[in-house]
């Protein structure tokens, strides 16, 4: 594309030098007529010469801010590298003028420093930001500034303020009913049987929860996690804070662990793997100077956006909980933690249900690739802007919370236009997917098991009196034997080789789950079933 004919925020990147770590969705142009251009997800748009800005600042933020969606981390690096009199003067002449405030506004939101100022800011107060284009605040939560005269309707801070923009696949998954999803499911299958489930899907989170991380094999932690997603989703205040989350992280991590400190890390961290001996690092976290206020502007989203979208605050909490890392171990498990806990204080999702989205995502190869793909989002392209900025020294420090490491970053400062503004767009989006899939596929299939299952249950019973903890086990061994009767189950229940009796409760298992779930999916619960 023609530098000279790019005009608002492409001519800002391309005028300072910028190349912001996630990348501008919309691309103007000057050219012969005006046209709109949409390719894999990236909107040129071409003006004719008539709407060509002047070839200032003033003339191209002023586009930007009239005609595209803003890019707060474009505009971070922007006003990092400006003279601000640029701004001051802008402002002397247009002291009542809509973008002249909004950029004298957001240059201190986003620099934290304040300008220089003599003209008296007149006119009516306006939004920052256009709520139809990007995820604001909700209406009670906007803050009138005086100074500016201006309504902050940025739903976080100036140290983390994440943005979603108001695409046609981002508006579809904000408007994801998980409520009615569900209630969908009480009717098709009562709401007792519903409930009864809650139990089995909290412990099938805690496994894939697991599995995610790479450690499916560990019964004693698993039944920790599920123990702590049973009783504190939903519970007290957000886990948001020094307190709660050294509270959350000892309850997930147990006595047994090297940490010294729980809650808010005092060390670097980043994301990566030993690979020939050498480390590969896929994300660099933000530095623990930071977290606190980061953690806190996370926690202004969430009282700033409280009505909107469940959806859309559940994927900022969890996503924006694990790109800010605040903790030295245990930010995977948190992160997947906060979108139940969310949903619960949404009242999208009832007590004590929890959403199994972690099982689907671990369920299939191309569900395992969309996850990962979705944490790219960020890590990689941040990590390609960050090359050579970040080395392992030869020697180790030791840092307040007790953690040894020899990692050593350099690059801070240009990150932070990044840690501080993510665009979580997609993952919001994302988010929908795994939920609308948890609850029409995971969901029923679960359900449609307990349905049968119990159908089975008093089948057995018409054949034989026993307690349900026998029958259970009876169903366990069918399934894993494919209808033949074990030695096992023989000495354990001898009336079961009776003449005709095995194979009348074959016939009766079978029956149950004729028409229920999918034989992988029966056999899936049967090995690991814990009713």
């Amino acid at each position: 594309m023609e530098i000279q004919n790019l005009i608002g925020g492409a001519w800002l990147a391309a005028n300072y030098g910028i190349e912001p770590v996630m990348p501008l969705q919309t691309f103007s142009r000057i050219g012969g007529r005006r046209a709109t251009q949409v390719l894999e997800g990236i909107t040129t748009e071409t003006y004719v010469e008539s709407m060509r800005p002047s070839a200032t600042l003033r003339g191209h933020l002023t586009f930007h801010l009239k005609h595209e969606v803003p890019h707060l981390e474009l505009l971070s690096q922007v006003f990092a590298k400006i003279d601000p009199r640029e701004l001051t003067d802008w402002v002397a002449d247009e002291p009542s003028g809509q973008y002249a405030k909004r950029a004298g506004f957001l240059y201190e939101f986003l620099t934290g420093q304040a300008l220089e100022i003599s003209a008296e800011i007149a006119g009516g107060y306006i939004d920052v930001m256009d709520g139809a284009r990007l995820v604001v605040a909700s209406p009670k939560h906007s803050v009138p500034n005086r100074r500016w005269r201006v309504r902050d309707n940025l739903p976080g801070t100036r140290v983390f303020c994440p943005v979603i923009r108001k695409t046609a696949d981002s508006v579809k998954a904000m408007g994801l009913d998980v409520s009615g999803l569900i209630n969908d499911l009480a009717l098709e299958f009562g709401e007792e049987l519903l409930m009864r489930s809650a139990v089995w899907m909290t412990l099938r989170e805690s496994k894939s929860s697991f599995a995610i991380e790479g450690e499916a094999d560990q019964s004693d932690r698993i039944q920790r996690f599920a123990d702590v997603l049973s009783r504190r989703t939903g519970q007290g205040s957000w886990p948001l804070n020094q307190a709660a989350l050294a509270e959350l992280q000892s309850e997930i991590l147990g006595k047994r662990t090297t940490l010294q400190h729980f809650g808010i890390r005092q060390s670097p961290v980043f994301v990566g793997e030993v690979a020939r001996y050498q480390e590969v690092v896929h994300y660099i976290a933000p530095p623990a100077e930071d977290v606190t206020e980061m953690i806190e502007g996370l926690a202004t989203f969430l009282e700033r956006t409280q009505g909107q979208s469940s959806v859309m605050r559940s994927a900022v909490a969890a996503f924006g909980f694990v790109y800010i890392h605040p903790l030295a171990d245990g930010n995977g498990r948190v992160h997947r933690f906060l979108i139940n806990d969310i949903l619960r204080r949404d009242g999208a999702v009832k007590d004590p249900m929890i959403l199994p989205v972690s099982s689907l995502i671990t369920s299939d190869q191309t569900e395992c690739h969309a996850y990962d793909r979705i944490l790219d989002e960020i890590s990689r392209p941040l990590m390609k802007s960050l090359a050579g900025l970040y080395e392992f020294a030869p020697t180790y420090t030791t840092y307040p919370d007790g953690i040894r490491s020899n990692f050593v970053f350099h690059g801070n400062d240009s990150a932070r236009h990044t840690w501080r503004l993510l665009d979580l767009t997609r993952h919001v989006t994302y988010l929908a997917h795994v939920l609308g899939r948890t609850i029409r596929e995971d969901m029923r299939e679960e359900s449609r098991y307990m349905r049968s299952h119990a159908q089975a249950r008093t089948a057995i019973k018409d054949i034989v009196e026993m307690p349900d903890m026998q029958i259970d086990r009876i169903i366990r061994s069918a399934e894993a034997n494919q209808g033949k009767l074990s030695n096992v189950l023989t000495n354990e229940i001898p009336i079961l080789d009776e003449s005709g009796v095995w194979d009348a409760i074959v016939k009766a298992i079978e029956i149950a789950f004729r028409d229920g779930p999918k034989a992988s999916t029966v056999n899936k619960y049967a090995s690991g079933n814990p009713r």
